[in-house]
């Protein structure tokens, strides 16, 4: 029983000599590099999904109908649809009425004071004023657009 307890002495005291033993020092003086890794591992790949297949079936046919529906009767043709006339120029009864249709006529010139001069004249002469605020000389006749500047250019805006 003496030898049984004394080889069970004699093998604890051979592990306690055998292994290291560490030191608090020892422990500090590890350095641990996590910037690279031990072992590359690759990266794994899911494998690609299953292809998608699509079964197309034909459009379904309408069988014709048994009692056809008449015809849609004929459409009359409509005569064309004329448009409709140019407003008539207003009419000048006196000298009053230019003055609101030649501000109406210069509102966007350049120089409104000179038009107004211009179209006022050309209306006490002429009885009228284009409708518009540019172009339409011609509504006005022959009085309006013959009448001219000493220059020789057309007086009437």
């Amino acid at each position: 029983m003496a030898s049984k307890s004394f080889l069970l002495l004699l093998l604890i005291f051979l592990m306690l000599v055998a292994t290291k033993v560490s030191s608090y020092d020892e422990d500090l003086k590890i350095e641990v590099n996590y910037a690279k890794p031990l072992v590359a591992v690759p990266p794994v790949k899911s494998p690609p999904p299953p292809p998608v297949v699509r079964v197309v079936s034909p459009p379904p046919v309408k069988a014709p109908p048994t009692n056809p529906s008449p015809p849609p009767p004929p459409v009359k043709a409509q005569p064309p649809v004329t448009p409709a006339p140019p407003p008539a120029t207003p009419t000048v009864k006196s000298n009053k009425d230019c003055i609101p249709l030649c501000g109406y006529r210069c509102k966007l010139h350049s120089r409104k004071q000179v038009c107004l001069r211009a179209c006022v004249t050309c209306c006490e002469r002429c009885k009228c004023v284009p409708p518009g605020t540019y172009g339409n000389r011609d509504k006005c006749g022959k009085c309006y657009t013959d009448m001219l500047t000493h220059g020789n250019r057309p007086k009437c805006p």
